[in-house]
């Protein structure tokens, strides 16, 4: 980049908030995906007014502006494929405000969901949304892609906990929507249109979110099943009986085998899949009586063996084996490719069924775990990508992957959501109508497309 816009940036941030040597663009040239480009300048800010003026310079010079949280995204969504900056809101991070008599907290973009949570859990308030990525996301890039996690079964994903944003807009007007309103119906619901927009519309500097009182009792089982169609029918039997747990999650034999050879947590390892099974609430016999009902019905539904975590390590071992998943794949091969298509719940069985097919075709590991109570799967393709006959597999079996959700009537995404390894199927899936009026909107917003180009669906 031009040294004299670099020394404008640094005007506006500060020296220590511009990096542009080769080793750092090199960190920030990837996210949680296989993909890479570098951008040609990093920008750090500390205020919503600096991402302003930073924002204008890019308009005013017609640079791409791709914001940033811990890169821990998995579509790719803030890789900088046309170079320009990377804005890094990481030290942002600060809580400016937790409301106890609203129940509300108002927090910067870049400060990571775990510590925003502990901090309200001080105060006996709860902030559900928990992606397995909590403890190295951001609050910014979960809202930004509208994450989901464990416990959006019973609470809900992150969109419904975001009661109003401050956006700075692709001109550099700051935009502040929403507030501590319960009602609130004047205009359009522009909340809503940025959240899930993935930086395509405006970047989201603050954000006033909704909390909840903390539940203070839970129980966790760990329920195994020798067929997998068994746990994934239980599901629906669970749920069919009025019974709403908190979670309700899968994993497959592969996931489950990789999980205990790299932790040696004591998982079976003689299993198809397990069920990860949570309760809570403000009744500690309530809550018990939930996981007692669950254990019978699992056990109607073929389980072989239903464990009811003793006490709260046992609990947080059981959590760490499932937050462990994705990492764990690793051991058996270089690279996967973590898809999130969404289903019916009826249709989890067929799903899976469908999916397992796939894999036996093409002769590669599809590895299935993921939010089974709200038909949110995540099926992992382990493949090498240096091998471009394995690459060329991967492309048809995630094609494949798409339809069997669209044909059971799912979409792509329930919580990663697009970037750019899913704009190929976005037509397909939402139609030309629906994709013509997102673009007319993207126009509208961001007339020059710097912000994130390339990114949802195709210029």
């Amino acid at each position: 980049m031009d040294k004299t816009l670099i020394a404008e940036l640094e005007q506006i941030t500060g020296r220590d908030g511009i990096l542009h040597t080769p080793e750092d663009l090199a960190v920030y040239s990837y996210d949680g995906t296989f993909e890479e480009h570098r951008p040609d300048v990093v920008v750090l800010p500390r205020t919503t007014e600096q991402v302003s003026q930073i924002v204008k310079l890019a308009a005013r010079e017609r640079i791409p502006v791709v914001t940033r949280g811990m890169g821990s995204g998995l579509t790719a969504a803030s890789v900088p494929f046309r170079g320009g900056i990377t804005l890094s809101m990481t030290r942002m991070n600060r809580i400016l405000e937790i409301d106890e008599v609203n129940a509300t907290v108002h927090a910067e973009a870049g400060i990571v969901t775990a510590d925003l949570q502990a901090a309200v859990e001080i105060l006996g308030l709860f902030y559900p949304p928990d992606p397995s990525s909590i403890k190295h996301s951001t609050i910014g890039g979960n809202i930004a892609c509208n994450a989901g996690g464990p416990r959006c079964l019973k609470y809900g994903v992150t969109g419904d906990y975001v009661l109003g944003l401050t956006v700075v807009l692709a001109d550099g007007r700051i935009l502040r929507t929403g507030g501590k309103l319960i009602k609130d119906v004047v205009g359009y619901d522009l909340t809503a249109l940025l959240t899930g927009s993935e930086g395509t519309l405006g970047i989201i500097t603050e954000a006033l979110l909704r909390l909840t009182a903390k539940p203070k009792f839970a129980r966790t089982a760990l329920v195994e099943f020798p067929a997998l169609a068994d746990a994934s029918r239980t599901v629906n039997a669970i749920l069919s009986a009025g019974i709403v747990p908190a979670t309700l999650e899968l994993m497959d034999e592969t996931a489950i085998a990789c999980i205990e050879e790299s932790l040696h947590l004591g998982l079976p390892l003689d299993v198809e899949a397990t069920l990860l099974i949570e309760t809570d609430g403000a009744d500690e016999a309530g809550v018990l009586r939930e996981i007692e009902a669950i254990a019978e019905i699992c056990r109607q539904c073929g389980a072989r063996q239903v464990k009811v975590a003793a006490n709260e390590a046992e609990r947080s071992s059981l959590w760490k084996a499932r937050r462990s998943v994705s990492p764990a794949l690793a051991r058996k091969a270089p690279n996967k490719l973590g898809e999130d298509i969404t289903v019916p719940r009826s249709a989890i069985p067929e799903a899976i069924r469908r999916i397992k097919a796939v894999s036996a075709k093409y002769g590669l590991p599809i590895v299935i775990f993921g939010h089974a109570g709200d038909g949110n799967l995540h099926p992992n393709i382990l493949f090498d990508k240096r091998d471009p006959e394995q690459w060329k597999k991967v492309e048809q079996m995630v094609a494949e992957e798409f339809a069997i959700a669209l044909e059971l009537g799912g979409t792509l995404s329930g919580e990663h959501g697009v970037g750019a390894l899913k704009r190929p199927y976005m037509e397909t899936a939402l139609g030309a109508v629906s994709l013509d009026i997102q673009k007319r909107i993207k126009a509208a917003l961001d007339p020059l497309n710097i912000l994130n180009p390339g990114k949802v669906f195709p210029d």
